[in-house]
């Protein structure tokens, strides 16, 4: 080997070790995240607004600052989330609570801790070329209608709720067509889109976004409390966090550090405004920028702002769930307290 062969070879060498030191130097400074725990979320989404604190996660560092790596399962509904839940490929769900109800009252040993929301967000949309022959929901007799995508051990909270407001207003259920429609706006747009749904028990920003574009009307706008006023239940806890029992048992630590980082995300967003909160999510289309910042302002009041339980509002999710389980006898007794873990989220009257 010449001389000028040594030379390289001890610059590589020294280049070699000086960044091995300055790798060693890195790590001491700013430890790798890798060897934080893992906590696998599923949650209909993304970016739909009731499950907004969930997207947020990331954004903000709640779980690196509680010692964990939040990693997501997107799903088409509630009751695909709690289905992952239930087949293990996820640690915890976020999905309607009567959703999770019907999943308990089918054998799934689901349990809640902690509730996202504090109002439910739903909305009767319907295509606008049917204006003229659907005027109310009677009207969607013989129709086909979209409601956010189930499985079968758990029926949606929008479908529950597509039921009860159909036949408050005399429509047989097996006169309408129900079809999966998602909780995505990709979902729900193309489904108004191809015609293949005459309306849908839709969700927010994507019920605004398709009517600012006249693709739609709103037949009943379930957030409106003078539109729910003749619904028992209707405000009931939609968004709420849940697991499995086994982890419970098994792995607590893994359930009170998922709760405090969902406390985390929503004590920021209760001091954050709209344009802050859609700022964080790295929004890149501008039209869905300002459609989440318009329903983040209309709904002001959509959040659960500490995280803890009402009692008040679980009875009415119960009395929700009841009304939703007609001919059931098992929905029709059941307790929600008998699934509520309250230990970490805490509870007010």
């Amino acid at each position: 080997m010449n001389l000028a062969m040594i030379s390289v070879c001890r610059s590589l060498w020294q280049d070699r070790v000086a960044g091995l030191a300055l790798l060693v130097a890195l790590v001491a400074i700013n430890p790798a995240r890798a060897d934080l725990p893992t906590l696998m979320v599923s949650y209909p989404g993304p970016r739909n607004i009731s499950y907004l604190p969930i997207d947020l996660i990331p954004a903000i560092g709640a779980d690196k600052a509680e010692g964990a790596q939040v990693k997501f399962l997107h799903a088409g509904g509630g009751g695909v989330a709690l289905s992952n839940l239930m087949k293990r490929n996820a640690d915890f769900a976020v999905a309607g609570l009567p959703a999770a109800m019907s999943m308990r009252a089918n054998g799934g040993d689901v349990v809640c801790l902690a509730p996202v929301d504090d109002a439910p967000l739903f909305i009767f949309m319907v295509r606008s070329k049917l204006k003229g022959q659907v005027k109310r929901v009677a009207d969607l007799r013989g129709r086909v209608v979209g409601v956010n995508t189930g499985s079968l051990a758990s029926k949606t909270t929008s479908q529950q709720l597509a039921e009860l407001v159909l036949r408050s207003d005399n429509v047989p259920l097996d006169k309408v067509h129900f079809v999966p429609a998602g909780q995505s706006w990709e979902a729900q747009s193309a489904l108004i889109d191809s015609g293949m749904a005459d309306a849908i028990m839709g969700d927010e920003p994507f019920a605004s976004r398709l009517l600012a574009q006249g693709k739609v009307f709103f037949l009943t706008n379930l957030a409106d409390p003078a539109a729910a006023k003749n619904i028992r239940g209707a405000g009931f806890l939609h968004a709420a966090l849940v697991t499995r029992a086994d982890l419970l048992q098994q792995e607590p630590k893994k359930a009170e550090q998922m709760v405090r980082i969902l406390k985390r995300s929503l004590a920021w967003m209760a001091s954050h405004s709209p344009e802050e909160i859609v700022a964080k999510l790295d929004i890149q289309d501008p039209e869905e920028r300002a459609a989440l910042v318009g329903s983040l302002k209309k709904y002001s009041r959509l959040y659960s702002r500490d995280g803890r339980f009402s009692s008040a509002q679980l009875k009415e999710t119960e009395t929700f769930f009841q009304q939703t389980s007609e001919g059931n006898p098992v929905a029709q007794g059941f307790v929600l307290e008998s699934m509520i873990v309250d230990r970490w989220a805490g509870r007010v009257k």
